[in-house]
């Protein structure tokens, strides 16, 4: 079994010697291609990489997306002025060619509310309410976990009509449907132009991308993380600053020899 620092090693050069003209680019966002801030809305995205997605998408055909636990219209906000296709809410939301399906309901008022009152009971926690679900970072008030864990079964409990499944994630436990996941998502994406027929490569660094590796060998893919080791993984990076290089080398066209996959 190769040993992690292996996998690290040959993480660059697996993927960014891939060929463009055969593969789909789909990406995870906080914690794979920008680094975690204090807050879901204390983060940057260089310059550097916005010029990069543009130049991997035109090299793809234009199939490269975003697959991200945030909802589209924060994407946009956060890559503007770029308009990606894009996967938001785990698998809620699904944009190709400019148009937005909306895979799931939205959670209850009720619910909504009394999970967002965490924020009032303990300052410091941020509540990020993307309709179809409920995401509480404590980032900052680590020592909370477990208040906010008993916070949400109680809020659960209580609007019990609303079923859900609560998504644990660096610092932040997110309570959403359980119909929602990033790879029943990225199946359909993978049946739609300019995606259809193409290799899908996954980078993605948390549990909630877990359902994404694991569609990959269904879809003829690969699939890279981002420190986690996990079974069938192609190649694990460093950082997000490694993953951002291997996007550079590729955009550059470097490595281009010794494609991923070869005919």
């Amino acid at each position: 079994m190769q040993t992690q620092f292996a996998l690290n090693d040959a993480a660059i050069d697996k993927f960014a010697g891939s060929d463009p003209e055969r593969i789909a680019i789909l990406l995870d966002v906080d914690g794979t291609l920008i680094e975690l801030g204090p807050t879901p809305f204390q983060v940057h995205v260089p310059d550097e990489l916005r010029d990069a997605l543009v130049q991997l998408s035109h090299l793809t055909g234009g199939a490269l997306a975003l697959v991200s636990g945030r909802p589209i219209r924060d994407l946009d906000l956060l890559f503007d002025p770029l308009q990606l296709p894009a996967i938001g809410g785990h698998g809620a939301e699904l944009r190709l060619n400019g148009v937005t399906q909306h895979m799931a309901p939205i959670m209850s008022d009720g619910l909504r509310e009394a999970l967002g009152l965490a924020a009032v009971l303990r300052p410091g926690i941020v509540v990020e309410d993307k309709g179809y679900s409920v995401a509480l970072h404590y980032r900052k008030v680590p020592q909370h976990e477990s208040w906010l864990m008993r916070h949400i079964a109680a809020a659960c409990k209580a609007h019990s009509d609303d079923r859900t499944e609560v998504l644990p994630g660096k610092l932040m436990l997110e309570v959403k449907l359980p119909s929602i996941n990033k790879g029943e998502s990225v199946r359909e994406l993978m049946k739609l132009a300019p995606f259809a027929g193409r290799n899908p490569i996954f980078i993605g660094d948390d549990v909630t991308d877990e359902s994404v590796f694991e569609v990959m060998p269904d879809l003829g893919g690969l699939a890279f993380s981002v420190t986690r080791e996990v079974e069938g993984l192609a190649g694990i990076f460093d950082s997000p600053a490694q993953v951002r290089q291997a996007l550079y080398r590729m955009a550059n066209g470097h490595n281009v020899s010794g494609n991923t996959f070869s005919s």
